[in-house]
């Protein structure tokens, strides 16, 4: 038995202290973090650096003392750049800390530190400040060991569905249920996300896409928001990125557990599961910020530093620090953390912030082809599952179009901005509108629609509903003078800024409401919705809720009574596109008929058919046919009238077919979408469509 020490217990500790100090032996490496066996716990953590270490075993998050102290001798519990030691019998349950001592330092005036590695973490006792100022012993959090069977239930899909037919609804766990009115038993948990699954099933996502459930800093804050009581509520600051977020389990040594639990839920309910998922920055931020874990154990491998001052961070992300994503070692924590949230987790995709963050090498500049976007790309684990990058980051590296690698899909936030411009009424759309509804193929050339994750809305920046109530950001709740969030929202409040009382101007928001959902759901490419939008959710025109752990953020379930129209139409919206395989395609359209058909895929046309307005710098009309990828399914023809005022349009004739009226957004529930059984009728060759509607015909 190695030498080992214990202190002396406080009160609660009566389970561990009967049975005095674990005996222990030397352990081994691999695998890294606390992996339980049956007969006790191996330990390991990798610190290059390191003279000494210790492991400070505690009964709880919130004991105030270890209750065993365990130091470790370098020739025995040291192999290559890892420390590690096995105790024996040591329970489940247990939380426990690190500290690490370089030359010349001493071990009690080291920070304790989080296991990188983690797969549950307690935050219970966690002050930031504290941390901050080089004091928070006591005070830090704490990793939780984990029972050893981590297996996903069998009812985990065996094939992962890829985004061919997806409809992605942006959530974030927290959020949607904290609200009182949502009714569950366990509000802003993952337990509670499993209790409002029939409402996903009833409006027909397929996927739901978590911002992040990696353990993240609810401290990490402005001083301005400190001030204010908030904290960090959309969860970008990682510190755990093995262990789902403590807050969000109800019992957080379960983490591991509840969090599959509602993988597996959602999978009986063919609901498959993205992670939003922050591999840029942490939350140690830059030199200023707390030591967690990384900045004790790896720092100069795990972060970009400036050249001349290696004390110093480089900031690529707008967050304090970057992570050295294509260093081999940290390159291989990455991804094998995603392996495991898949493996063991169940997970069936991923979405990356700030991605353009992995092109960087290790001296900052882009590479042309970064280690890690291929390593992910490459791994057995994820090779059928979604990946999409946010391609772009905080200083200024753009790869929306050009993301390294062969399948990787991207935010298209060219698709965002022009539809944004379009349906607020900018003239001379026409042309670039088509693009993007065709799937961007300037963009995507080498790719397939699918890889175009369509958007117009998302966590951040305006919901759908202010999108169209404010023609300015509205942030002064976040405590930072209306400064923080984006300025240029590409928005228009129908005539008055914020909550109006005139019926027209609210009948317009709805119209329009319905437009950019419509346009969305017409367009090749995989649609994204932000939760909430399909019952006009608000956020009294902030941009940037990411501090609003309340009901500025948070989904109020009496929407759906409230706002019941718009549901309905969103519902029924996703069930037009799954009937309809030509909404859906592989492949690009090319304008010419496909083999064995008549008509070609899509023919444009403006106010008059075959003559759309691409060289009309006035144009605000856009219309399109767009015929069945086979015999069995019937073309749609749609008009998009972005002008202030009705416009009389072309309707093509279809040999054997008429056509019946499928949505009008100018027309009030139920007229404005209808399933087939009540679809009317069109008898005129013309139809007026009315201002600023969007109007889909189907033929029969």
């Amino acid at each position: 038995m190695n030498p080992t020490h214990a202190v002396a217990p406080p009160g609660a500790l009566a389970s561990h202290a009967t049975r005095g100090p674990y005996a222990t032996r030397a352990g081994r490496h691999v695998p890294p973090g606390a992996h339980a066996d049956g007969g006790g716990v191996n330990f390991s953590v990798l610190c290059r650096d390191a003279a000494a270490a210790e492991l400070r075993l505690y009964e709880s998050g919130d004991s105030l003392e270890p209750f065993q102290v365990i130091p470790l001798a370098p020739d025995i519990h040291r192999t290559f750049f890892f420390w590690h030691v096995y105790v024996e019998n040591l329970p489940p349950g247990t939380h426990y800390t690190w500290r690490v001592a370089e030359p010349g330092q001493s071990l009690e005036a080291a920070m304790e530190l989080l296991d990188p590695w983690a797969r549950a973490v307690s935050d219970a006792r966690w002050e930031r400040a504290s941390a901050v100022a080089g004091h928070a012993n006591g005070r830090s959090l704490r990793a939780i060991v984990t029972t050893g069977d981590q297996t996903p239930a069998a009812t985990t899909p065996s094939a992962p569905r890829d985004l061919s037919d997806c409809v992605i609804y942006e959530m974030h766990v927290g959020g949607f249920t904290r609200h009182w009115s949502s009714g569950v038993r366990h509000p802003g948990t993952f337990t509670g996300l499993v209790e409002k699954i029939p409402y996903l099933k009833e409006l027909g996502v397929t996927h739901v896409e978590l911002l992040p459930v990696m353990a993240f800093d609810e401290q990490d804050v402005p001083p301005g928001a400190v001030a204010r009581g908030l904290r960090n509520y959309w969860g970008y600051s990682s510190y755990g990125f093995y262990a789902p977020h403590p807050r969000y389990c109800i019992d957080p040594t379960r983490a591991p557990q509840e969090f599959r639990d509602c993988v597996r839920a959602l999978h009986e309910a063919d609901v498959r599961v993205l992670l939003d998922v922050v591999f840029n920055h942490t939350a140690e931020g830059g030199i200023a910020g707390p030591t967690i874990n990384f900045k004790a154990l790896a720092n100069d491998i795990f972060y970009h530093h400036e050249a001349h001052d290696l004390r110093r961070y480089r900031d690529y992300t707008g967050c304090g620090n970057t992570i050295n994503c294509n260093h081999p070692l940290v390159t291989n924590f990455l991804v094998n953390c995603l392996e495991y949230w898949t493996d063991k987790l169940g997970v069936d995709g991923f979405r990356f912030d700030l991605a353009s963050v992995f092109a960087r090498g290790e001296d900052g500049a882009p590479l042309a082809n970064p280690p890690l976007t291929w390593g992910i790309e490459l791994s057995r684990a994820l090779i059928a599952r979604p990946i999409i990058a946010e391609a772009w980051d905080a200083a200024g590296l753009y790869h929306v179009g050009a993301f390294p690698g062969m399948r990787w899909s991207e935010w298209n936030g060219r698709y965002r901005d022009v539809l944004r411009r379009f349906v607020r009424g900018d003239p001379g759309l026409a042309g670039e509108v088509a693009t993007r509804i065709a799937g961007s193929q300037d963009m995507y050339s080498r790719r397939t629609p699918q890889h175009s994750i369509n958007f117009i809305t998302c966590h951040d920046g305006f919901t759908l509903y202010d999108l169209v109530s404010y023609n300015t950001k509205h942030n002064e709740a976040n405590g930072e003078n209306n400064c923080d969030g984006n300025n240029d929202n590409l928005s228009w409040n129908c005539g008055a800024e914020g909550e109006a009382s005139d019926a027209a101007i609210l009948s317009l928001r709805r119209r329009q409401a319905k437009n950019f959902m419509a346009i969305l759901f017409l367009s090749q490419g995989a649609p994204m919705i932000l939760a909430g939008d399909e019952v006009l959710r608000s956020q009294r025109g902030n941009n940037n809720v990411y501090s609003q752990d309340n009901e500025l953020g948070w989904f109020d379930w009496r929407l759906v009574e409230a706002n019941h129209d718009m549901f309905r139409f969103t519902r029924e919206l996703i069930a037009l596109r799954k009937r309809h395989p030509s909404l859906r395609r592989q492949h690009f359209l090319t304008g010419r008929p496909a083999p064995g058909a008549t008509l070609p895929d899509i023919a444009w046309h403006g106010e008059h058919l075959h003559e759309p307005p691409w060289y009309d710098g006035s144009a605000r009309l856009l219309a399109f046919t767009l015929a069945g990828v086979d015999a069995d399914e019937k073309p749609l023809h749609v008009i998009l009238n972005m002008w202030w005022e009705e416009r009389a349009v072309d309707i093509p004739a279809l040999p054997g077919c008429r056509w019946r009226r499928a949505i009008d957004t100018a027309l009030t529930t139920p007229d404005d979408i209808a399933p087939p059984e009540r679809q009317r009728w069109i008898v005129d060759e013309r139809y007026v469509a009315q201002p600023r509607s969007v109007v889909v015909l189907e033929a029969h």
